[in-house]
């Protein structure tokens, strides 16, 4: 509607709508921070289980070199030695598997908080429309990301570059160490190159996550005409609800009129009040108030009371203490004396 309307999206959204984005499974999330995440946590586990991993494969390489001295080449020993192979390799991997799974779920929930939505799984026809799958090609969003992932690919490029560049000088003295010490030094580039990889890349996460925030409140702005009508849905049109209220007030007050005859005494207030006290000795427990009103419907309900015969006494004082009370309610505790005398002189005018 505000696309119709050509409304500019100026208001910061409801709680509502970012309910509605959420339940569709619309939220803020930025895949940099899972690739940092696993990245640095991949290359912070590689620290302290390297050593376990690489004694564990010499094992492997050991045993299988030993093993085939005498290794007899049939369809049943070659299903074994690969089950065998594939028991030894899921134990030395299983650390890593169990970190991607962690750091993912980890990664996304940080983000997010508990989510579970069935709508991204609902069949949409629109996703279907070629000319919409090629527009997407052309827009900003594909514009953004392609940029974010050229400016990340140029900036580690360069940042391993540098690295390695640097070490160069002494990269030309290898020939003069032997192979361990090659590989050492080949492994302390490789973590150099990784940590400042991480470092960029936790970087880019944060800013990327920023972004995808402030994009994500940009999308869920409203027009003033969309935070009206979902005022309308949820709170309800405000002259139907005028227009109810008004309906039930006429409705209690003719309940209230049609009490008027049963009650005992009308206090007034000669101005503008007017309160009708009932009691029935079998049913209540102490007198209760069962009409008021003030100003025309204080007079109307004296000539109510006229046409029933029902006593009118003035008596400012109470009057205006027992209007504060509701409509059924029970007189206070501190009016009972004063009220009892009322009643008292109603049933002796009765009597006579």
């Amino acid at each position: 509607m505000a696309e119709d309307s050509g409304q500019e999206r100026t208001e910061e959204a409801t709680s509502k709508r970012r309910d509605d984005f959420r339940e569709k499974g619309q939220v803020a999330q930025s895949k940099e921070v899972a690739t940092a995440a696993l990245l640095t946590m991949s290359l912070m586990l590689w620290v302290f289980y390297a050593r376990y991993f690489w004694a564990d494969l010499e094992d492997l390489y050991t045993a299988l070199l030993r093993m085939m001295a005498h290794f007899r080449v049939t369809p049943l020993s070659v299903v074994n030695l690969a089950w065998e192979m594939g028991a030894v390799m899921a134990k030395l991997l299983w650390p890593v598997f169990l970190l991607t799974m962690v750091v993912g779920f980890l990664s996304s929930f940080l983000q997010i908080g508990p989510l579970f939505s069935t709508k991204v799984f609902q069949p949409d026809l629109s996703k279907f429309d070629p000319i919409k799958g090629m527009a997407k090609f052309v827009s900003k969003r594909s514009a953004v990301e392609l940029v974010k992932s050229l400016a990340k690919i140029s900036l580690i490029g360069f940042v391993a570059y540098r690295t390695v560049a640097n070490e160069f000088d002494t990269a030309l003295t290898l020939s003069l160490l032997d192979l361990n010490q090659t590989l050492i030094f080949l492994g302390n580039v490789a973590f150099l190159v990784l940590a400042k990889t991480c470092g960029i890349m936790i970087a880019l996460a944060v800013i990327d996550f920023m972004f995808s925030r402030f994009e994500m409140e940009q999308k869920m702005k409203m027009t003033k005409q969309e935070v009206k009508e979902e005022f309308k849905e949820t709170e309800g049109d405000p002259q139907l609800k005028a227009r109810v209220r008004s309906v039930q007030q006429e409705m209690a007050r003719k309940r209230m009129m049609a009490e008027i005859p049963t009650a005992d005494v009308i206090v007034t207030n000669p101005t503008h009040l007017s309160v009708a006290i009932a009691y029935k000795r079998d049913e209540m427990d102490a007198p209760q108030i069962v009409a008021k009103g003030a100003d025309h419907l204080a007079f109307r309900i004296r000539e109510i009371a006229k046409k029933h015969q029902v006593p009118i006494v003035e008596n400012k004082p109470v009057a205006r203490a027992l209007y504060k009370q509701e409509v059924g309610d029970e007189i206070p505790e501190e009016m009972f004396t004063a009220v009892a005398e009322l009643l008292a002189y109603v049933y002796s005018l009765k009597k006579s």
